[in-house]
């Protein structure tokens, strides 16, 4: 049995057919990575989704994908800070693998993101540097308070605005549209079934069911996030709203955070001179489109940031809910025939990997992850 994402498991080549049949319910971020990898694995795989291919509709879309363990670290349990380093190491070689069997190169940046605050919020980035000192005194070696001219190394085009910074130095980003695309054209090489415009209506142990008809499998894996709330105790909706511009005379080439006393600005650098904006984060699960004092909001403190953001063109604006606990971590539930990957929250491109790795490791009969509810029993999918 070969263990998920071991090195004997990147060589590029998928593995030998096993005969198992696997549904997967919701063909998200999770859903498409699953996917992938059970398909590489020499199962067969059937994935069901109410959207189209493209995901439109997924809050895999409606993301920053900001790789960034130390910012979300803060407030959160320690768990997310380790898992969020070990996914970052796990994405070049999962991206590796995905350019092999897709065609497509993903771009992955993983050169540090840079913490900034206008002179009235100083003290905001005085205080973010005092959390991480007193929440990770083990890991400082990656956090670095910078002057102006250090600022001005790293980012020529904030030296101007701010005074001092704060550079993370094991954070960064991908390009998450790139990688959904490049899930779904490998998913369709290695002869995944794929059903678009299936509304699961319910999973349970083998089966899938959709409006139309019910579908039988050896296992099946419910990621449908927070579409499957109705069968999901305790998951509940977060509202997220970004802002997709083009700034062709913006260069930014890192993740960029403006502290703020009532919220964090981020800003994502795409290909194509794109920058994905973002900040709020409200507990709701509409998912009515963006509201225009979030708009506002993001525009005034965007171009605060770089005036050159003015001429830039708004080409996305998206609301989307994030599926998440109470206690905001993932898990993995595994109850005979069925798991159900679940709770992402705002950690999906974070934690994405080690999530994949627990999963997949819980299919084969390994329940040790702390990700994963032990208290259940799950078939084994891989041959005994």
């Amino acid at each position: 049995m070969t263990a998920p994402l071991s090195a004997n498991h990147l060589t590029g080549e998928p593995l030998r057919a096993t005969g198992k049949h696997i549904g997967i319910a919701g063909a998200g971020l999770m859903g498409r990575l699953l996917a992938w990898q059970l398909l590489r694995c020499g199962h067969r795989v059937g994935l069901f989704d109410r959207d189209k291919k493209n995901g439109e509709a997924s809050a895999g879309r409606v993301a920053a994908a900001m790789l960034a363990p130390y910012s979300e670290a803060l407030g959160r349990e320690r768990a997310i800070f380790d898992w969020g380093l070990e996914s970052i190491t796990l994405w070049p070689r999962l991206l590796a693998q995905l350019e092999h069997d897709s065609g497509v190169q993903v771009s992955f940046q993983h050169r540090g993101s840079v913490v900034v605050a206008h002179q009235q919020d100083r003290s905001s980035l005085r205080h973010f540097n005092q959390r991480l000192t007193t929440q990770l005194p083990d890991r400082l070696d990656a956090v670095e308070y910078c002057d102006q001219q250090r600022l001005c190394q790293l980012e020529p085009e904030l030296a101007d605005t701010f005074t001092d910074a704060i550079f993370l130095k094991d954070e960064g980003c991908l390009d998450n549209w790139a990688l959904l695309d490049a899930l779904a054209i490998a998913i369709e090489k290695l002869g995944g079934q794929w059903h678009e415009d299936a509304e699961v209506t319910q999973v349970n142990s083998a089966v899938i069911v959709n409006i139309d008809e019910t579908h039988t499998f050896d296992t099946v894996i419910d990621a449908r996030g927070f579409g499957a709330k109705a069968q999901t105790p305790g998951l509940r909706g977060v509202r997220g709203e970004v802002l997709w511009v083009r700034a062709p005379d913006v260069r930014l080439s890192r993740p960029v955070r403006l502290m703020h006393p009532r919220y964090q600005l981020y800003i994502a650098p795409k290909p194509d001179s794109i920058y994905v904006i973002g900040a709020t984060e409200i507990e709701s699960e509409s998912v009515a489109p963006i509201t225009v004092r979030s708009s506002l909001e993001l525009l005034s403190a965007l171009y605060s940031v770089h005036t050159s953001f003015a001429e830039a063109h708004i080409i996305r604006a998206f609301a989307q809910c994030r599926p998440a606990f109470m206690d905001n971590l993932p898990r993995i539930e595994c109850v005979d025939d069925c798991i159900k990957v679940n709770g992402l929250y705002r950690h999906g491109y974070l934690l994405a990997p080690v999530v994949l790795q627990a999963t997949l490791s819980a299919l084969q009969g390994n329940f040790h992850h702390p990700l994963v509810n032990t208290s259940c029993q799950a078939a084994r999918v891989a041959e005994k």
